[in-house]
């Protein structure tokens, strides 16, 4: 079994994409599936991630928390720090390579990791 779809909710997806394709160095798209919502995506190693723009303030993915793995972890979070981001675990040598725990700006927790 291989997880190949993350689909997140917004309430400011343009603004959201700027900020996965800043982090990912690789630009969202906006996209539409036949009479569905218009939302952003893009394809990771297989995984497909998509940006949803929430139906409700109920319709909150923040809680969620991705894993990424990242050439470098440090220009990854430089990268992004033009965004309101809260770094909760500054970049530091661990076990599992070099790590840092960041928000994004609508919250959803963000693990990077360089190997």
């Amino acid at each position: 079994m291989q997880l190949n779809l993350v689909v997140i909710r917004s309430s400011d997806m343009k603004s959201l994409a700027g900020f996965y394709s800043t982090l990912f160095n690789k630009e969202l798209e906006l996209h539409r599936h036949g009479n569905g919502p218009e939302h952003y995506g893009t394809e990771l190693d297989g995984l497909i991630f998509e940006i949803y723009p929430k139906r409700s303030e109920s319709d909150d993915t923040s809680a969620m928390r991705f894993g990424y793995i990242v050439e470098n972890v440090d220009s990854a979070i430089t990268r992004v720090q033009q965004y309101p981001i809260n770094i909760v675990s500054e970049a530091k040598d661990s076990p599992w390579g070099r790590r840092a725990v960041i928000d994004d700006p609508e919250g959803h927790r963000i693990e990077l990791t360089q190997s």
